[in-house]
């Protein structure tokens, strides 16, 4: 990823356009054949020697076409024909937004490999669901992890849909009316570098597109960090459901020997709030002057390869964290076991309804059982086995049932065929 951002790929490129346009325009006879040939056989380029004309011109574009042009000779009055420094910088854009897209469309589905192995493993081990962050009813690990892959599935898609989106070159000119650079020639370029010509630009790509990108990144770092996030409540002490991996020699703390922190989740949500933050400044960057002013230049030589590059490595840090993680089944029995069976309560509520009990009296008669067991008098079972009401509609060997952990899993192995688990 670093790679593709890199001044060596950039240049690359720009010359790789360049050359482009002047083959283009030789198949359409507009300039010689030889000089094209001449042009592509001996155009180079120094980016030392470029960033020292830059000082002198005060723009890199010049810069990198008089150094070019050194190298070639008189054919280079060919290059850059009709086209504007945009052209340049905008189609390079969307090679490298095309280019990263793909490394982390990768991420995603090495990431989303790792989640599955993780989720088969532990498709049918029992922990407490928590809404509030309170004991709600039980779940299994397993479908917590299925729904974290469901969740970067979604990301693969956005992706996907945003690439086509972004995967657009333009070779318009000046305001994008192709009144010195033929059509013809920008079809040919965009196509040799695997985009699609713009159907209208100004001097630029429209910024919409890389707000979109922006945003796409800053959704897919956002799951991130809620996953981060899971992880890290469920490393809590008096949690300790799971615990990222902690290596021989690993410290967590200068000052208290016994510390072993979640030091890799909460990376991932501080990075997450960066990539968030370059996505407002790309939608600001949409709003630009007529048909182009340079305000969204400066910004987007850093948010963009810094949240791809940022992205690709959340996601490798996110697919390690979750390879490795340490997962304690014995530690969520005890977590379900504290509430003596509390999450049953809704279970009893809709037996009493379907025996014909009204909702209100239902939900009071097992809500005096949920508080006297909240008080620690004995299990919910057997203060539900207390209450008149309950006893009179329901048996209690139904209520043992209903007190089952089976009730709240017998819908697992559909969950997990319907996301392509099983």
């Amino acid at each position: 990823m670093r790679d593709i951002w890199a001044d060596q790929r950039k240049f690359q490129i720009w010359l790789e356009i360049e050359l482009l346009a002047c083959e283009a325009m030789a198949e359409l006879g507009q300039i010689p054949k030889n000089d094209a040939d001449e042009i592509r056989k001996r155009a180079r380029f120094s980016i030392p020697e470029i960033l020292e004309i830059e000082k002198r011109t005060n723009h890199d574009v010049i810069a990198f076409l008089e150094n070019v042009a050194a190298s070639v000779g008189p054919a280079a009055r060919w290059i850059h024909q009709g086209l504007t420094s945009s052209d340049v910088l905008d189609t390079t854009l969307s090679v490298q937004l095309t280019e990263s897209t793909k490394i982390l469309a990768g991420d995603l589905k090495q990431l989303r490999s790792v989640i599955a192995a993780q989720a088969r493993r532990y498709k049918m081990t029992p922990m407490i669901g928590r809404s509030h962050g309170v004991h709600a009813e039980p779940i299994t690990f397993g479908l917590k992890l299925a729904l974290m892959f469901d969740e970067f599935g979604r990301a693969e898609e956005r992706l996907a849909q945003t690439l086509e989106r972004i995967r657009v070159g333009k070779i318009s000119g000046a305001v994008g009316t192709h009144a010195h650079v033929d059509p013809r020639v920008e079809r040919a370029v965009c196509e040799k570098l695997g985009l699609k010509p713009a159907t209208l630009s100004t001097q630029i790509v429209q910024r919409d597109r890389h707000a979109e990108f922006m945003t796409t990144l800053a959704v897919t770092a956002s799951s991130i960090d809620r996953w981060a996030t899971e992880f890290r409540h469920l490393q809590r002490t008096e949690v300790l459901e799971v615990e990222e991996y902690f290596g021989e020699g690993q410290k967590g703390s200068s000052a208290m020997p016994h510390k072993r922190n979640p030091i890799t989740s909460e990376r991932l949500s501080g990075l997450a709030r960066v990539i968030r933050g370059n996505s407002v400044v790309a939608l600001e960057n949409v709003a630009l002057w007529h048909e182009r002013d340079i305000s969204h230049s400066s910004a987007e030589r850093i948010i963009l390869p810094d949240s791809c590059i940022l992205l690709d490595f959340m996601l490798f840090e996110l697919r390690n964290l979750v390879e490795r993680l340490q997962v304690y089944p014995e530690r969520m029995q005890q977590n379900l076991d504290v509430t003596k069976g509390l999450y049953n309560s809704q279970s009893i509520l809709l037996a009493l309804t379907r025996a014909g009990l009204e909702r209100k009296v239902a939900y009071e008669a097992v809500q005096r059982a949920t508080m006297k067991t909240w008080k620690g008098e004995g299990t919910f079972a057997k203060n539900v086995k207390a209450e008149p009401e309950i006893t009179a509609k329901l048996p209690a060997e139904e209520i043992d049932r209903l007190c089952a952990l089976d009730i709240h899993f017998q819908h697992v192995d559909e969950t997990f065929k319907a996301l392509g688990l099983e």
